[in-house]
């Protein structure tokens, strides 16, 4: 309802801008933070002010003034209530509480499918996130990462994208060697050598109940044996033990990935010889002592990049090229990476890499996740994925449950900073926010499900009148933003608006609850009521699902 409004406004606008001897600049309809500014802003005043050489406000009533004729018919008559012109030239308008009817319509029409619009086009998007080398269990910082990632795909294919989730498996190089000697030495050890484990080696118990596993589906029962067995043994058994399990933690915390690239099949020799061959013929890659160099300052990076050493062996980065340029080839139009903070200076050489593919840089995304800092009885938990000192994902779902686990993990911008505190996520109180969102959820549901047993009353869904407090248009406000929400975080790239918008929802409910009777002593007002708060129902139950959180109807 918010956007045809908006888009009939911006109709009449242009429409009134017509006897301007100039061309007028684009009108743009915003949607101010505060209520109390209206439910639309327009500053085509402030723009035409700049061509017209004219004071905006003067600019502003002469706008409103043909307005104001212009809205006394067709779509929106009664449904702007004011328009007030602000300093310096804003114009603003203020809906009539049927203009926030037609939100609740919208919404009993619309159902579980509330929010969802064309806006992507069905643009072809993948993101790709988590992608942790199969070394360890998945940490806490994968955490936040999957639950960024599966949040953005839900909202990106609601607002009409086709967004895919994918992981790429770093199955060979340096760490996976060092994967096959870490579970190569503690096996020895639980034969009785008695060596020195590694000094770079993973140190977590994970490797040595591995190693325990390995003797035993191999049948080892000397050192002998053991020794008998190639390197490439233990690294082979260490990849497909840790994906299995991080396939089944992403299962788990409900994460399911679309697609899953294997580095092994996708930048072997060949296709990066192939590559390398390819580029060197477009000038984009030279040698120098006895190095190959990517000219990765043609696109903006700081210096040029080595994608081969003197040695013959491949950077990490060469790879990494192939790869995006697979993910080019499969026909997506835009590519997100989902990485940690510590790749920052990556963004520049891999965009680079895109420029040099032949596509354009600002078609591949680097989207970095900060870390997460879990407490624990208010004392921060040390992590040290080699030393084998970290909380794992599973921990956290085991401990707190999915939902405040893939809540807490979006309760920041994604460039903030995360403090996860273990003990407010299991509370069963207002201060826990994913339990206040579920309870505001849960409690409608109670509400109108004791209405229809004890008075036989349903929400009225067509002829609303009685509504106008203004805890009930605030509420109705609230609901009305919501598929704006959604594509301003597609748009940004960023879930945590989803998750602000959910607890302010559910806070404009509960504010409304405290102060309107519900069950009132006039049946259609208590029909227009159980509306009203069915139709925050439908949208808080939505926005949890996009979150992956579940939606209780009793707590």
């Amino acid at each position: 309802m918010f956007a045809d409004i908006r888009c009939q406004l911006k109709n009449l606008i242009v429409e009134s801008l017509r006897s301007y001897s100039v061309s007028a600049p684009a009108v743009l309809i915003d949607v101010p933070a505060d209520k109390l500014h209206g439910e639309f802003s327009c500053n085509i005043a402030l723009q035409l002010s700049r061509v017209l050489k004219k004071n905006p406000v003067l600019i502003a009533q002469e706008v409103v003034l043909r307005l104001d004729g212009l809205l006394k018919e067709g779509p929106l008559k009664g449904i702007i209530s004011k328009i007030e012109i602000k300093p310096p030239g804003f114009i603003n308008f203020y809906l009539s509480p049927e203009g926030f009817y037609g939100v609740l319509y919208d919404v009993f029409l619309s159902q579980e499918s509330y929010g969802a619009s064309d806006f992507g086009q069905s643009q072809k998007f993948c993101l790709e996130f988590v992608s942790a080398n199969p070394t360890g269990p998945l940490t806490v910082a994968h955490g936040r990462q999957a639950a960024v990632g599966d949040t953005l795909v839900n909202i990106l294919n609601t607002v009409g994208f086709d967004a895919q989730r994918e992981y790429y498996v770093n199955d060979e190089g340096n760490q996976i060697n060092i994967l096959g000697r870490s579970i190569k030495a503690r096996a020895q050890q639980i034969l009785g050598q008695d060596i020195l484990f590694p000094e770079d080696g993973y140190q977590g118990d994970y490797i040595r109940t591995m190693a325990g596993e390995f003797i035993k589906q191999q049948g080892i029962l000397t050192l002998t044996d053991l020794n008998l067995r190639e390197e490439i043994a233990f690294r082979q058994f260490g990849v497909a033990t840790l994906m299995e399990m991080i396939k089944k933690d992403l299962e788990d915390f409900g994460v399911n990935f679309d697609i899953w690239s294997y580095q092994s099949r996708i930048a072997g020799v060949k296709a990066i010889e192939d590559l390398l061959s390819s580029l060197k013929a477009k000038g984009f890659v030279y040698e120098n002592e006895g190095a190959w160099w990517f000219k990765s300052t043609l696109w903006g990076d700081d210096k040029d990049r080595v994608v081969r050493k003197s040695d013959g062996q491949y950077t990490y980065l060469t790879p990494d090229i192939v790869y995006h340029q697979d993910k080019f080839t499969r026909g997506f139009k835009r590519i997100v990476n989902i990485l940690g903070p510590d790749h920052h200076g990556y963004i520049p050489r891999i965009k680079a890499a895109a420029g040099a593919l032949g596509y354009s840089p600002d078609d591949l995304d680097i989207l970095i996740v900060q870390l997460a800092t879990i407490y624990r009885d208010g004392r921060e938990v040390s992590m040290s994925t080699r030393r084998g000192e970290f909380i794992s994902l599973r921990e956290v779902i085991n401990e707190v449950g999915r939902d405040a686990a893939r809540f807490f993990f979006l309760m920041r911008q994604t460039s903030a900073h995360l403090e996860f505190d273990l003990e407010l996520a299991k509370k069963q109180s207002s201060e826990n926010p994913v339990y206040y969102i579920q309870y505001a959820h849960a409690r409608i549901h109670s509400i109108i499900r004791r209405a229809k047993e004890d008075s036989q009353l349903m929400p009225k869904t067509q002829g609303i009148k009685y509504l106008n407090q203004v805890e009930e248009i605030d509420l109705m406000r609230k609901i009305g933003l919501y598929p704006d929400i959604l594509i301003a975080s597609a748009k940004s790239l960023e879930p945590f608006s989803l998750v602000r918008y959910l607890q302010e929802l559910a806070q404009a409910f509960h504010k409304f609850y405290d102060s309107c009777r519900v069950l009132d002593e006039n049946k259609e007002l208590s029909a227009e009521r159980l509306a009203l708060i069915d139709a925050a129902r439908v949208v808080l139950g939505n926005g949890l699902r996009l979150l992956g959180v579940s939606t209780p109807q009793k707590m």
